[in-house]
């Protein structure tokens, strides 16, 4: 019996050893791999920060042995998060100054700007995400309020889509800003009534650089926590990668030394600012890439917001007859661009939502990039267009679109826009037709950091009091699967990444999603509420 017991245990034992001893496994599992057939899983090893096998919970027991050992138990597991287009280092920023999101009346604006103020006592009064859309009164507010409250001290505030601004006169005085001052590509609005006599306060786009030129600069150790902030939030939701929509070459380098000291782990995917210092910095190298950074695109703005009517339209403004909008970047300019970056190894990633500003950036891309159709380059927003100029995106042309600004914008947007133009905004199923796949995002922090709203919003096309019933433009509403690669392959792929993330597949980043619940089967109105329980990045839980 001794020597029956003794046979045993070392055939136990020699089967332990020939199992592959790895970092860790994760068994009992409901795993959607999100590959080519979207199939799915129940177990997987990591070792090294990346996948190594992945298949049943038995196949990965019988070859794998690791110290560390989870138990799923039925739970949900997708790929980590990408979210193709936000402001990162941005929503960082938001946490150090007045937070206006959510507000629902001017008053509500000034309550908070003034309980910032006695608290913190600031020489330059900053705060962002005010939209008069939301309030009773759909106005642009002016700024007889804040020089009131606030005489002697200069007041920026921000609007959520970041196209507008609202200053006070301290503001206007030290920027220089008088009833004489012209700005191309832009407006300083301008009434005359009995409230106000010509300048109310808002700027809109380029004129808002003057008022930025005089803001004082953060310090580093502001723009540290700013992003080390904004990392925990996009953990929080499940974020592995992060498109930040626009950079300076001095925040690029930031994030990439404090990921090298392992005080920033989450992957960006850096888009540098289209500035001259910056072009001509970057342009004249090769891509930058680690596995944590990669700097291979520049951002550049068409035109403006369509909720401040910076939006460039073909036809004017269904509710402001004869305005068209405004391109932010004049077209000679845009075409200039696209040249020069085309004979480069970047990517060309254009903020455009009018119609008429599609039309330029998309008619600019193909004049370039000459019949080639592995460049990438995206539309970033694809809000708006004419039903003529959808078939560019056939050219390997990338859509980068936002479903959240959807859900936000349709409340109004048939106003902006008529009923002729609506049914070419926010088409994301007639985008994905012609263009083979869509990139999602959120543009937070003008939306919610969430993916699981941007996934809600990409397939049931409703806010979250159900409304409007049956969905808005249902007809160009996503179905879980393509909402899921959006998410993750998809956005990966439109960055040149998908051999190393975007799906769980042998070989690329262990970065994955514990979920709350499954994502692709819980009723629809679930989605929101869904969370998302354990981040990992290459292995190790974020945070």
């Amino acid at each position: 019996m001794r020597r029956l017991i003794f046979l045993l245990v070392l055939m136990l034992s020699s089967c332990e050893l020939l199992k592959e001893k790895v970092d860790f496994v994760i068994l009992n599992a409901n795993v959607y791999k999100v590959d080519d057939n979207f199939s799915k899983a129940e177990a997987f090893a990591v070792n090294k920060g990346k996948f190594v096998a992945i298949g049943s919970t038995k196949e990965i027991q019988d070859n794998y042995t690791a110290e560390s050992i989870i138990d799923a138990d039925g739970r949900t597991i997708t790929p980590g998060f990408i979210d193709a287009h936000c402001h990162f280092y941005r929503l960082g920023m938001n946490q150090q100054v007045v937070d206006l999101s959510g507000t629902k009346s001017y008053e509500e604006v000034l309550e908070r700007v003034l309980a910032f103020q006695n608290e913190n006592q600031k020489d330059f009064i900053l705060g962002r995400g005010w939209d008069q859309n939301d309030w009773e009164v759909k106005e642009f507010p002016t700024k007889k309020e804040l020089d009131t409250l606030f005489p002697d001290t200069p007041v920026a505030l921000r609007r959520i889509d970041g196209h507008a601004l609202l200053v006070n006169q301290k503001a206007l005085d030290v920027a220089g800003i008088d009833w004489s001052t012209k700005v191309e590509g832009g407006e300083i609005v301008k009434k005359w009534n009995s409230e106000i006599q010509g300048i109310t306060g808002v700027l809109i786009d380029n004129p808002m650089r003057l008022i930025d030129s005089i803001i004082p600069p953060p310090t580093l150790e502001t723009k540290i926590q700013a992003l080390k902030d904004a990392q925990q939030i996009c953990f929080v939701n499940g974020l592995t990668t992060v498109n930040d929509a626009g950079l300076d070459r001095e925040i690029i380098e930031l994030m990439d030394s404090l990921q090298r000291t392992g005080e920033l782990s989450i992957r960006i995917y850096a888009m540098i600012s289209n500035t001259p210092k910056n072009l001509n910095h970057y342009l004249y190298r090769a891509p930058f890439k680690t596995d944590r950074l990669n700097v291979r695109s520049v951002k550049v703005y068409g035109d403006g917001a369509l909720g401040s009517r910076g939006a460039t339209l073909k036809r004017p403004y269904s509710d402001l007859p004869g305005h068209y909008g405004a391109m932010v970047t004049p077209v000679h300019e845009i075409e200039d661009l696209a040249r020069r970056i085309a004979i480069s190894e970047y990517q060309m990633n254009t903020h455009a939502i009018g119609d008429s500003a599609n039309a330029v950036v998309l008619k600019s891309y193909k004049k370039f990039l000459q019949g080639e159709k592995d460049r990438r380059w995206k539309i970033e927003h694809a809000q708006v267009l004419d039903s003529l100029d959808f078939d560019y995106f056939e050219d390997g042309i990338i859509p980068s679109v936002q479903p959240t600004h959807a859900t936000s914008d349709m409340y109004w947007a048939e106003e902006r826009l008529g009923k002729e133009r609506i049914p070419g905004a926010y088409a994301f199923k007639t985008l994905l037709d012609k263009a083979g796949l869509i990139a999602l995002g959120t543009d937070f922090p003008v939306e919610k950091v969430s993916p699981f709203l941007t996934f809600y919003a990409a397939v049931a096309r409703k806010d979250l009091d159900d409304y409007p019933e049956g969905g808005f433009q249902i007809k160009d509403a996503l179905t879980r699967e393509d909402a899921l690669r959006g998410m993750t392959i998809w956005a990966a792929y439109s960055n040149f990444e998908e051999k190393e993330k975007g799906s769980i597949e042998v070989g690329k980043f262990a970065d994955f999603v514990i979920l709350s619940d499954d994502i692709m089967t819980v009723p629809l109105e679930q989605i929101p509420n869904l969370r998302a329980e354990q981040t990992f990045i290459g292995g190790d839980i974020a945070e």
